[in-house]
């Protein structure tokens, strides 16, 4: 159906969008440079220059932190509507419908980390970092458990993967572990699993609706 082939555009989009102003943002550090490696995917979206971080202090200055925080409420908005637009075509069962709400939920947290940068509500933007970090992850482990979902039960072993990814890079980072790549980059484990992941959901719907248009015609 054409509303899911919508939905399934929504979620293709999100992820190349969010990593474009990642690292055009980035590029835009002149003192300091940006390292993904020191620094978190927030500090971009920060307003102001100077310190930030009581328990990690590093030297944050983000010159385009509206183009940044701009992309993150952009990307909330094209995960929620491909939650939506392609609820039905992933099937029925409480699994299913489960992951379809963690990854709702999880999509307001982009919505609110753009709406509130942390250097100019703290709190608010923390809510949203988890909603990211714990509610989406936790939504692929319940996708994994979604037998009755065609498209999702063929990806049990993705799904599984990619949520233990996502909620060990999330451990890993609260407690800054960096594992050599720095404590930015383990934020990054935990946060881009989830986007894989509604690409490759997507392009199984986009690939199933490609299918069933070709048998009627």
């Amino acid at each position: 159906m054409r509303i899911h082939r919508l939905g399934s555009y929504s979620w293709l989009l999100a992820t190349p969008l969010f990593l474009a102003a990642n690292v055009i943002t980035g590029l835009a550090w002149r003192q300091p440079r940006f390292s993904w490696a020191t620094h978190n995917i927030s500090d971009l979206g920060n307003v102001t220059c100077g310190v930030w971080d009581t328990t990690r202090p590093r030297e944050v200055c983000s010159p385009w932190h509206a183009a940044m925080t701009g992309a993150m409420i952009v990307t909330g908005l094209l995960l929620a509507l491909g939650v939506l637009l392609t609820w039905s075509a992933l099937g029925r069962g409480l699994a299913t419908r489960a992951a379809q709400v963690l990854t709702l939920a999880s999509a307001g947290g982009y919505v609110l980390a753009g709406a509130y940068p942390a250097d100019v509500h703290e709190n608010n933007h923390f809510l949203a970092a988890l909603l990211i970090f714990v509610l989406g992850n936790v939504g692929m482990l319940v996708a994994s458990l979604a037998r009755r979902s065609p498209v999702l039960g063929a990806m049990r072993e993705d799904s599984l993967a990619l949520g233990l990814a996502g909620l060990a890079g999330t451990a890993l980072f609260l407690a800054q572990v960096d594992l050599g790549f720095g404590v930015g980059g383990m934020e990054r484990v935990a946060v881009f699993p989830l986007l894989a992941w509604t690409v490759a959901v997507a392009v199984r719907l986009t690939r199933a609706s490609a299918g069933t248009g070709r048998l009627l015609c």
